[in-house]
């Protein structure tokens, strides 16, 4: 399916350097990677320093997913505006917003109230900047460039994975948690100032759709619901989120609070599974060259699934190594191929609702998971919900077997 017409800046005689604005764009993602790997230990520690509640950290989770709600409206903004500057304004807006709750807590003036209003804020903010981003970056790169360099792109963010978590933990050992939040937050404005420089021009549609809203998002539904291979990676995806929403939001209070970890091996074993991280991302491109997405997706979310039941299993830092690895390996190695599928499975006025409407779908029941999750850890403690997550987890990948994915790269 043809994309749009490719910038003249893709289109000369050089090849992709760190000069390429594609390249400059995922390297702005990549610092704010950074920052997010030490705001996902300091957050929970911050939360529990204040209220000593899995429940607590539970809600905040699930305020900071609520606004995938909003995803279908993001999708239309996406399609119709300037996605630069929603870019731009969504950096700027978490840059402010954890800033200050960094400020109130180095202070002492920080109340959990403050945690709830800042994880739903930055939850729409982060909502609009991942549909923006998911359809800027078909603009930088040749249609046949897309699957390797959605694999660059998740390669960053495993990189952060890897290198970021421990760098954090040793941080967070030495001051308080409070100036992790501050770094993310500078994070944000360096990716803001990053997306300025970036020569992106404005869609030819951009602003003159004039049917309504309630059209447009209709059109976003029928298109997903009529394309086989988007809507049965995005059913199995619903289920799979939902379990490692629940793993996710109970992962560093399991390690610190049940298995009485130190925020430096927390930070370690974060980073440890960064390394299959980044040798998945980088082989998902050649692999979905060799292997059905049928069957790379369901090997891959078998696999993942198992980890995060042998998570909840283990106690030993090495067992937990190995099971972190395996599971952000397969994670990073299916992400890639899902982007594609969806990229090129779609014409480019519909990028933004496409991937909206997707991650409504798929997303819509993280902040009941997280909730949940809360719940289940703060009755039958941290275990029973990892545990529980990776079984969804593992069950959701026979909604890969559709034979819709038994292709090779095109969809």
């Amino acid at each position: 399916m043809r994309r749009g017409a490719v910038p003249d800046v893709v289109e000369d005689k050089r090849r992709y350097t760190f000069r390429h604005p594609a390249f400059r764009f995922i390297g702005g993602n990549l610092v704010s990677f950074f920052g997010d790997q030490i705001y996902l230990i300091a957050l929970p520690l911050i939360v529990l320093s204040i209220t000593g509640s899995p429940l607590s950290m539970g809600i905040v989770a699930a305020l900071e997913r609520l606004p995938v709600l909003l995803q279908p409206l993001a999708g239309v903004w996406t399609d119709r505006f300037n996605r630069k500057f929603l870019l731009l304004g969504s950096d700027l807006s978490r840059f402010s917003a954890i800033g200050l709750l960094g400020i109130l807590y180095i202070t002492g003036q920080l109340e959990i109230w403050h945690l709830y209003a800042a994880a739903l804020f930055v939850g729409v903010c982060t909502q609009l900047y991942q549909t923006s981003q998911f359809a800027i970056l078909p603009e930088l790169v040749k249609e046949e460039e897309l699957p390797a360099m959605n694999a660059v792109n998740s390669g960053t963010f495993q990189a952060a994975v890897f290198l970021s978590p421990g760098l954090g933990g040793i941080l967070l050992s030495i001051w308080n948690p409070g100036v992790g939040l501050i770094l993310n937050s500078f994070s944000f404005l360096i990716g803001a100032l990053v997306v300025w420089s970036l020569p992106i021009q404005p869609p030819a549609w951009s602003g003159k759709n004039k049917d309504g809203m309630i059209s447009g998002l209709k059109e976003g539904f029928r298109y997903v619901w009529s394309v086989k291979a988007i809507l049965h990676t995005n059913l199995a995806m619903l289920f799979s989120v939902f379990g490692t929403t629940m793993f996710l939001t109970m992962y560093i209070v399991h390690l610190n609070s049940t298995i009485n970890m130190a925020t430096v091996p927390i930070g370690f074993l974060l980073s440890v599974g960064g390394i299959t991280a980044v040798a998945g991302s980088f082989a998902s491109s050649w692999l979905s060259k060799r292997m059905t997405y049928r069957t790379l997706l369901f090997c891959t979310g078998v696999l993942g699934g198992a980890s995060i039941a042998g998570f909840a299993a283990g106690g030993s830092f090495w067992w937990l190594a190995v099971m972190n690895a395996v599971g952000t390996g397969t994670a990073s190695i299916s992400s890639p191929c899902i982007l594609t599928i969806r990229q090129q499975g779609s014409p480019a006025h519909l990028l933004g609702r496409v991937q909206a409407t997707s991650r409504f779908m798929t997303w819509s029941l993280m902040p009941v998971s997280a909730l949940f999750a809360g719940w289940l850890a703060e009755v039958y403690g941290t275990t029973v919900p990892i545990l529980t997550g990776g079984l969804l987890v593992l069950s959701a990948s026979f909604f890969y077997l559709h034979p819709a994915l038994d292709k090779r790269r095109r969809i």
